[in-house]
């Protein structure tokens, strides 16, 4: 028990770190395929050679792309402050792994970013914790400037003399055995790891932390790299559903065709993962698929000019380096044919299949993903899916670890059902590091993720989904909440009559008040002002007003107007008469109160 644990807590750390190194990544790669696209159009043998837009290749991969990690690293850590602080002492190791410097070839400093950029926001974040209440009245814009500038200086010299050298030598030492491997034709055995890798969540670590940043040293010296193509190959998932969609029995047959397009067209490998879970034997024919499609790569010298991300054939193919599309394109279809034939053997051989497989395969799925993060999928069912009407939400987000990828495809699929159906409503997706804590928003994670979610915006309302791209959970969120909305309606209406309105005698009442928080005045301002106009329209002069809470005063002749958590929390207050209404901005809730007042 002890030996399953230390495994999945090295495994949990593992992709822990994938996923910060993800994070810092993720929003930089369009600026890291602008860099591949320049790379493969104007260099010296690119598609169209240009010696002076060639000058830009060099200052983008060594100063433009490391910033943008280091900003993006120290803003995760501390928003503005931090992120300026990582850019500065991002600076520094560039520059102490130039070749001016260290007189080898310049390394690109994108591990240093990753080290530098979260550093940087982590201790400008401390001293602002240490200090910010003890700045003389008058001078915070002064310290808050200088702050930065002198720990950005001291960083700098951190990253000139240590990180920069450090980074430079051991990734040149990567670097060194990385050309070994390729020279002696053992690059396929990477995918022995790197496909099972994958289907159990830790692909981040492997892909951002290791492949990206050997890949662009590679592209730095050559214009180009296999080594991108790695994790980025389709065919061995595609190999797999093709299988299933042939061999398949159930659901698994009916959801593979769909799959696939998702996969090979939209780059979004982790739809393949389920029917990978369903069959372990499965894991050899995506091994052998992306074994034998690394071959095609070397045999042919196939490279990308940057990362192909997602891992769509669109994207590879848009990021392959001239001269290597048949390369490129082979590879695909050899570890295709050879995924399918392996998977469509194994599947065949399986007499057994059952129609609650493909279910079962992605509960274990998810399961194994939350195990990779530490994490549990059990949650309180008071803490989830509890979905609020859609007149208590002002937006809904899709989180997950990078807020990019199938996340980004849960938000557009809701967004068109909820099109549909007449809500309009901004439906948007992030990573989940980036949630704000606030009322009024519904949050949609996996259930892996819904903790994570809940501990980084507890205000908000969480809902649990099985998968990004299920059609089908999205039409029950959307009928969960029209049901909602007319609970509440009918329940406003029948609590007005529960409470005994009737008794209410508003021939003594001058005075109407409608208390409010003063962080949240929004609904009982509206609630006043409608109820306002629709005594003015009966011809009855009552004063309407809001009222903030600390600054009550009732008397016999005032009415109090609140909902029930309000009146609840001023329940000291001595009170003549009092309204409850469950929705204070609806014409409905007031119905009862004017039938009284126009009797």
């Amino acid at each position: 028990m002890s030996q399953e644990k230390s495994n999945a807590g090295f495994k949990s750390a593992i992709q822990k770190l994938g996923s910060y190194l993800s994070s810092m990544v993720m929003p930089n790669i369009g600026s890291f395929i602008a860099w591949g696209i320049i790379t493969a159009l104007f260099i010296s043998d690119g598609w169209l050679p240009n010696e002076a837009l060639a000058n830009l290749v060099g200052p983008m991969r060594d100063y433009l792309l490391p910033i943008l990690i280091g900003y993006t690293g120290g803003s995760m850590v501390y928003e503005q402050r931090g992120a300026v602080t990582g850019a500065i002492a991002t600076m520094g190791a560039i520059v102490g792994a130039s070749e001016i410097i260290t007189g080898q070839p310049t390394v690109p400093m994108f591990i240093g970013a990753m080290v530098l950029g979260p550093l940087g926001g982590w201790v400008i974040k401390k001293f602002d914790e240490h200090f910010s209440d003890k700045i003389p009245s008058g001078f915070e814009m002064l310290v808050n400037n200088f702050s930065v500038g002198i720990i950005g200086f001291l960083l700098v010299l951190v990253g000139f003399y240590a990180v920069g050298p450090f980074v430079s030598g051991m990734t040149t030492l990567f670097e060194t055995g990385v050309d070994w491997i390729i020279s002696q034709r053992l690059l396929p055995l990477a995918n022995v790891f790197i496909e099972p890798a994958k289907i159990l969540f830790l692909n981040n670590a492997i892909n951002h932390g290791i492949l990206t940043p050997l890949g662009s040293q590679q592209v730095a010296e050559m214009g180009r790299s296999v080594l991108y193509l790695l994790e980025a190959n389709p065919g061995p998932g595609l190999g797999v559903l093709l299988a299933f969609s042939v061999f398949g029995k159930g659901s698994a047959k009916a959801s593979s065709p769909g799959a696939i397009i998702i996969h090979f067209l939209g780059g979004i490998h982790e739809i393949y993962f389920p029917y990978v879970m369903m069959k372990p034997l499965l894991f050899l024919a995506v091994i052998l698929g992306g074994i034998s499609g690394t071959f095609t790569f070397q045999l042919l010298n196939a490279a990308l000019t940057g990362p192909a991300s997602p891992g769509s054939i669109i994207a590879i193919i848009g990021m392959t380096a001239p001269g290597t599309y048949i390369g490129v394109i082979a590879g695909v279809l050899v570890a295709t044919l050879v995924s399918f034939l392996v998977a469509a053997a194994i599947i065949k051989m399986d007499k057994n299949t059952e129609e609650g497989d493909f279910e079962a395969a992605q509960r274990s799925t998810q399961s194994a993903k939350a195990e990779s993060k530490g994490q549990t999928t059990e949650l309180n069912a008071s803490e989830q899916n509890e979905v609020p009407a859609p007149e208590d939400i002002n937006q809904i987000i899709f989180a997950c670890d990078a807020g990019m990828g199938s996340s980004a495809m849960g938000a557009s699929l809701l967004r068109k059902k909820a099109k549909t159906i007449g809500y309009d409503i901004p439906i948007t997706n992030m990573a989940i590091s980036k949630l704000k804590d606030e009322s009024g928003t519904l949050i949609i994670t996996q259930e892996e993720l819904t903790n994570r979610a809940m501990k980084q915006a507890p205000h908000g309302s969480h809902v649990s989904v099985g998968n990004f791209l299920d059609g089908d959970r999205y039409d029950d969120i959307l009928n969960e909440m029209q049901n909602k909305s007319e609970e509440d309606v009918a329940t406003s209406n029948d609590s007005n009559v529960a409470s005994g309105h009737s008794s209410l005698d508003m021939s003594t009442i001058n005075e109407i008040i409608f208390p409010y928080h003063a962080d949240y005045p929004a609904s009982p301002v509206m609630g006043a002002s409608l109820l306002r106009n629709e005594l003015r329209n009966e011809g009855k002069e009552i004063t309407v007003h809001a009222v903030e809470e600390n600054e009550i005063e009732l008397s016999a002749n005032a009415l109090l107007i609140s909902d029930k958590e309000t009146l609840a929390q001023l329940q000291t207050i001595e009170q003549s008469q009092v309204y409850e209404v469950s929705h204070l901005y609806e014409e409905s809730a007031y119905k009862e109160l004017l039938e009284t007042v126009t009797q």
